[in-house]
């Protein structure tokens, strides 16, 4: 913006309210005393009545321009201060912001009070010098039409003015309506200033205009003429005036709507950087600053979504990449989350003891779900991982990631149960560590009996102190399988609220027994999906089936 620039920037809404007035005071007045004929002016050649007339106009607009740059002083500062690229305080700009929004209703009001002033003076001029001539009527009547009508012209157009030119400059983010000590410029006082001028002024002025051309001529042959005249000139006045506020207005809603339209169609069509200029505080406006802030919570959304998504391939990426088969077992597991990240996990972890094959499995839950939980169950098995590569009984790998554990959640309340079983391929021997989490179950298809594999211990995370114990089970036998899960299996809800339980899981693995163990998993999923029948899950849900075969 160059120096012309800002001068017709600051100067903007004085111009257009002088012009409006000049309108009235040398285009309506003047044909409407030609349609009603010659202004009486000899009571105006009078020393008093002349010297009041001759210095009225130009007081009446240098009081309006005097008082309207008075107003306008925080504004013009806040131009001049950006033009010059200074800092502005926060409170000369809250200032400017309200004066600015209220300069609409100020800047009429003075215009109203000059027009009733004039009114006021003439009328009185008339009563003194000359109350034969029965000008008070008219003066007063063409005096307050006209204020009226500039008025109503001046509020449209300083309204226009400043949402085209000196709103985006205050307001480049919108938030109008949040400015407080403001007059509102709502859609039904438009449309209510609008029906005002456009049929209650023409009605009350053609009115007054009968009564004064009935009253100052008694021949009916003059009068006729004359007050069709006047009445055409009335007309086609306001028509005019009509014609001019109907495309202001239209255009004062329809361009602020049409952008929020368009917005919409790009939020609707995934774009969220689009932003709309908020230009108006009335509804239109404040549907834009809505607008704007759903878009920006849109836009902050896909990106947490895309974090989501980052984060949830990420943890699928620490669980078991396939199911295993080894020396006559099959190991097969299963993870699906009620969010994009949870804190259930499950692995296969080869363990070093000596010279001996054992293969880990571990299956866990941690407290509560998403992104939280999602970080507290990689920290877990990083340290799981990390401490089974190392010499030591299971329940020592145990006790050494809880003592970990505890030291990482300290204060934050949170823990994580774990089932942890070291299977030894070559004696077919069991070695389990339940820290808190729910036993896992054997079934024996020869007995068709279900077993617990239980025992002591917390969870972790909660008692650095603790020590795990292990437990052992020398009988694994062909065909026996053991399944291990996190509570979010059987604590599933359906539509009416009814919880499944354990039983239909071990149905479904005593009818499923003679199947490879990723069919068993299948098979538990297939029996949670029919009971939940469409429900959204409440917690994460993680099984592992180990079947022995041959």
């Amino acid at each position: 913006m160059n120096a012309f620039g800002l001068f017709y920037l600051k100067n903007e809404m004085l111009f257009a309210n002088l012009v409006a007035n000049l309108i009235g005071l040398f285009f309506v007045n003047s044909i409407l005393f030609w349609a009603e004929g010659s202004p009486v002016t000899g009571v105006l050649e009078i020393p008093i009545p002349y010297w009041i007339d001759t210095l009225f106009t130009p007081f009446a607009f240098i009081f309006v321009c005097v008082m309207t740059l008075i107003y306008e002083r925080p504004i013009r500062r806040c131009l001049n201060m950006s033009f010059k690229k200074e800092p502005i305080a926060q409170e000369l700009r809250d200032r400017a912001c309200r004066r600015l929004l209220n300069e609409p209703f100020v800047l009429i009001a003075l215009t109203a009070s000059m027009w009733l002033l004039a009114s006021i003076i003439y009328s009185t001029i008339y009563w003194v010098y000359a109350p034969e001539l029965n000008m008070i009527p008219r003066v007063l009547g063409n005096n307050l039409i006209t204020g009226v009508v500039i008025v109503t012209i001046a509020f449209f157009l300083l309204e226009h003015i400043l949402q085209r030119h000196l709103v985006p400059k205050f307001f480049p983010d919108g938030g109008l309506t949040a400015i407080p000590g403001t007059l509102k410029i709502r859609i039904r006082t438009r449309l209510g200033a609008l029906l005002f001028a456009l049929n209650l002024i023409p009605l009350v002025s053609i009115m007054l205009l009968f009564q004064r051309v009935t009253n100052t001529q008694q021949d009916l042959s003059t009068a006729i003429p004359q007050l069709q005249l006047a009445i055409f000139t009335n007309s086609s006045i306001f028509i005019l005036v009509g014609v001019f506020l109907t495309i202001l207005i239209s255009r004062n809603l329809s361009t602020p709507l049409r952008e929020n339209i368009q917005t919409l169609k790009w939020v609707r069509n995934g774009r969220f950087d689009k932003k709309i200029q908020v230009t108006t505080s009335d509804e239109i406006g404040y549907t834009g600053d809505v607008i704007n802030e759903m878009t920006d919570g849109l836009a902050d959304r896909e990106k947490m979504q895309q974090s989501l998504n980052l984060a949830k391939e990420v943890q699928q990426n620490l669980l078991p990449k396939r199911n295993l088969k080894i020396d006559g077992f099959e190991i097969a597991g299963k993870s699906i989350y009620c969010d994009e990240t949870g804190g259930d996990y499950y692995d296969f972890i080869p363990v070093a003891d000596g010279g001996q094959q054992k293969i880990g499995v571990a299956i866990g839950d941690v407290s509560g779900h998403g992104i939280p939980s999602a970080l507290l169950m990689a920290t877990v098995r990083s340290s799981l991982r990390q401490r089974a590569s190392l010499p030591g009984n299971i329940a020592d790998i145990i006790t050494a990631v809880n003592r970990q554990l505890v030291q990482d959640v300290e204060d934050s309340g949170q823990f994580m149960t774990m089932f942890f079983m070291v299977l030894d391929t070559a004696t077919r021997q069991l070695q389990w560590v339940r820290a808190g989490h729910d036993a896992g179950i054997i079934y024996d298809p020869d007995s068709d009996t279900f077993s617990e594999l239980g025992g002591p211990g917390i969870a972790l995370g909660v008692d650095e102190k603790w020590n795990y114990e292990d437990n052992r089970k020398k009988d694994f036998s062909k065909g026996h399988v053991i399944f291990l899960s996190t509570d979010g299996a059987w604590e599933i809800f359906n539509k009416k609220g009814q919880m499944l339980g354990k039983e239909p899981i071990l149905n479904t693995i005593r009818q499923n027994a003679p199947l490879p163990a990723t069919q068993i998993v299948d098979a538990i999923f297939s029996t949670l999906e029919k009971f939940r029948d469409g429900m959204k899950l409440q917690d994460d849900i993680t099984l592992v089936v180990i079947k022995s075969q041959d």
